[in-house]
């Protein structure tokens, strides 16, 4: 049983995302005038209407009771089920308080570390081919090498469903993020997966029980993939797939994008062909070659490089190492930002750096000591 403080403050959240009108965008604008949900529920209607994107209407839905009805039921199953709810000022996926388009609150059941240090989405299509099928396990495979690894999909019938039952298989953490409430699992047969699942990872929402798996909702479920991720890996899909919606969605968010290629005829290849072809995505042909555009290979903690070996460098190029040896991978954003160059300087001393060979440019405009 929830804490009495807990309990108050955890139903006006769950409220607050069922008032209608009100988004997550002007959720988190009223946590942050109001300091938590409750304040909002008890705040004056003419405070209330001095927010930006609060009309009479929306606040007057404050004070229908039908809402904080929806609300109590709404706990009442998050209480039976032993769910956990991530709020977005609280206990939220770090990687996803990045994203303006996050929810205010996810349903979470499992013991899966949403904060995990690494992130893969595998994403891809529902009528795999034999190749797809092989793709995806081999490259759960060669994953499963890689410490604190955490891999998340969609729990859709082929690529997504290869990749969790993969997971289950060799003892990977894996985690399903759904497109309904968590009283039920679609497609049905995925059902005993999902019980697997929740075991070694879980499944995630942001939607409430009852909610079924309308075609709308799964676009928002993509988004939380997506961002969730440091990398979504696309096995196979066609030109017009989700798992490509997924990809664009990772790249709108700076997040690293990889895609298998496939055969120039294939329909269920074409969808990778191109983003890899617009690049959107990197290609990779193996486990090997994702492990390495992200860094992760196990060599010990790097050691810091010799200042004698940079005797020559100019002084931008000197504090682009600098900061550039500060960490793993830095963003070109975060290196505009700490050095100070302009842009076009920015761009041209990067170069000057990747071709004396001790800089490496990785997909997402990152990074890294070469």
């Amino acid at each position: 049983m929830l804490p009495k403080d807990e309990h108050e403050e955890l139903f006006y959240q769950l409220a607050l995302t069922m008032v209608p009108g009100i988004g997550a965008k002007t959720g988190r604008v009223l946590l942050e005038r109001f300091s938590d949900a409750a304040s909002v529920f008890k705040a004056p209607l003419k405070e209330l209407k001095h927010v930006e994107g609060i009309s009479e209407s929306r606040a007057r839905g404050f004070r229908d009771p039908a809402i904080l009805q929806k609300a109590e039921k709404e706990l009442g199953f998050v209480v039976k089920n032993n769910l956990q709810v991530l709020l977005y000022h609280k206990s939220f996926p770090s990687r996803l308080t990045n994203c303006s388009d996050a929810p205010l609150l996810l349903f979470y059941k499992g013991n899966a570390d949403l904060n995990a240090k690494r992130i893969v989405a595998i994403v891809g299509t529902r009528k795999n081919t034999d190749y797809g099928q092989q793709l995806c396990e081999e490259l759960v495979e060669g994953l499963a090498q890689v410490e604190n690894i955490l891999i998340v999909s969609g729990l859709a019938l082929g690529i997504d469903a290869i990749a969790h039952k993969r997971c289950v298989a060799l003892g990977v953490p894996t985690v399903g993020v759904l497109g309904h409430g968590l009283d039920r699992i679609y497609p049905t047969s995925n059902t005993g997966l999902a019980r697997q699942m929740v075991e070694n990872g879980g499944v995630l929402t942001e939607f409430t029980s009852g909610t079924t798996p309308e075609r709308g909702n799964f676009p928002m479920r993509n988004r939380i993939v997506a961002g969730i991720s440091d990398v979504t890996v696309v096995v196979e899909s066609s030109i017009r797939g989700g798992a490509l919606l997924t990809a664009h969605m990772a790249a709108s968010y700076n997040r690293d994008v990889a895609a298998f290629p496939g055969r120039v005829n294939d329909s269920r290849s074409a969808g990778c062909n191109d983003i890899i072809r617009t690049n959107v995505a990197a290609m990779i042909t193996k486990p090997a070659d994702l492990i390495e555009m992200m860094n992760w290979m196990d060599k010990g903690k790097r050691k810091p490089v010799q200042r004698e070996l940079f005797i020559n460098l100019t002084p931008d190029e000197e504090k682009l190492m600098a900061l550039l040896q500060t960490k793993d991978t830095v963003h070109s954003d975060e290196l505009y930002h700490g050095s100070g160059l302009a842009n076009s300087m920015l761009a041209a001393t990067l170069l000057n750096l990747e071709m004396q060979g001790l800089i490496k440019a990785l997909p997402g405009k990152n990074y890294r000591v070469a």
